[in-house]
């Protein structure tokens, strides 16, 4: 009833995730390679058929032991936690969603994690898909906060969907002589990766968020049906570039990076606008941009929310504790540390 695909399976884990009628880019084995490759863990399908419903679920597993706060404290391949690729994802379900066909999925996936080792399980659910919805009885759901979707279905939509000051910022950007191209090959990511760690550097971000050559070379070859680099170009410049990634109709907006000098043309906008206008015209029905850092309302997310300020998306997370025994076993080995704070909101707890 309830198989799990690795890694070194990649047809019959895109065979099931095509198999699903929402299924997007996150859920695909080649995306999760990437990041695989950063550091995230092991990928791992979860693929759940009974009578009544199928489901799936991708995550990364993480050997516990190899977080640097736990070195030497506990055996290798031992304790494990799984947790949502880098974006969006959480279980798909499909068929007679009831009670009793969700009790037993959770009872078979409760089973197989606790048999592997898993501990704690992350979701980032999918904010266009909705997927937390049907999925409470199985999870601790908290909503964050909102995120923006702009609506595809026609350049005009996307338009009248536009704020006037952002439409106006948009034609300014045009008129400054900005022009947008997109393309994917070695030379454009060699470009992306030097203005995406400049941009890192002035936003103080976390050494997370600065990925190696090898991580993109996964992109740019792995990726290579579902990913797009937009970038704008002033005066034979290069000032601004963004990753889009895409699959079955939605399309988003991954990572992105600005040259801060040329900040007063607003090349972003533009890009954006021309981004969503592309996926229009091929098809794509949606283009999700995500929301603020820290979920918060904050200057990201006004800037986001600038392309549909009509907006409904929001962002949820899911917790789930297979083994609470193993689990406050691992919270009591962090509890004598100076740096830990029993307190704060992170899950699961002992990576806090």
């Amino acid at each position: 009833m309830l198989t799990v695909i690795t890694i070194d399976q990649p047809e019959k884990w895109d065979s099931i995730v095509k198999g699903f009628k929402g299924y997007d880019v996150y859920y695909l084995s080649d995306y999760t390679k990437a990041f695989s490759i950063h550091g995230d863990g092991e990928p791992m399908l979860f693929y759940y058929e009974n009578q009544d419903i199928k489901a799936m679920n991708v995550v990364m597993k993480r050997d516990i032991s190899i977080d640097k706060r736990f070195t030497l404290k506990i055996p290798p391949n031992t304790f494990y936690d799984i947790a949502t690729p880098y974006g969006y994802g959480g279980f798909l379900i499909e068929g007679n969603v009831t009670e009793d066909s969700m009790r037993a999925l959770d009872y078979e996936y409760s089973s197989i994690c606790k048999s592997e080792g898993i501990i704690s399980e992350f979701v980032r659910f999918h904010p266009y898909l909705n997927n937390g919805e049907d999925l409470k009885d199985i999870y601790e759901i908290s909503t964050l906060g909102k995120t923006i979707t702009m609506n595809l279905y026609s350049k005009d939509q996307i338009w009248s969907n536009i704020t006037s000051k952002n439409r106006n910022v948009i034609r300014k950007a045009k008129k400054s002589g900005i022009e947008i191209y997109w393309g994917r090959n070695p030379k454009l990511f060699d470009e992306f990766i030097s203005l995406y760690n400049k941009t890192m550097d002035k936003d103080n971000a976390k050494e997370y968020y600065y990925f190696k050559k090898d991580f993109y070379n996964s992109v740019l070859f792995d990726l290579k049906y579902n990913s797009l680099m937009f970038y704008a170009v002033y005066q034979k410049k290069i000032i601004a570039m963004s990753m889009i990634l895409y699959s079955n109709l939605q399309m988003h907006y991954h990572l992105s990076a600005s040259d801060r000098e040329y900040q007063k043309f607003a090349p972003t906008n533009l890009l954006l606008f021309e981004a969503a206008c592309w996926g229009s015209v091929n098809g794509y029905k949606t283009f999700h941009l995500g929301g603020g850092l820290g979920s918060k309302e904050d200057s990201l997310y006004k800037f986001k929310k600038a392309f549909n300020e009509n907006s409904d998306t929001e962002f949820t997370i899911g917790r789930k504790i297979f083994n609470q025994e193993k689990y406050d076993k691992l919270v009591s080995i962090r509890e004598n540390e100076s740096d830990f704070d029993k307190d704060e909101l992170f899950f699961p707890m002992y990576r806090g």
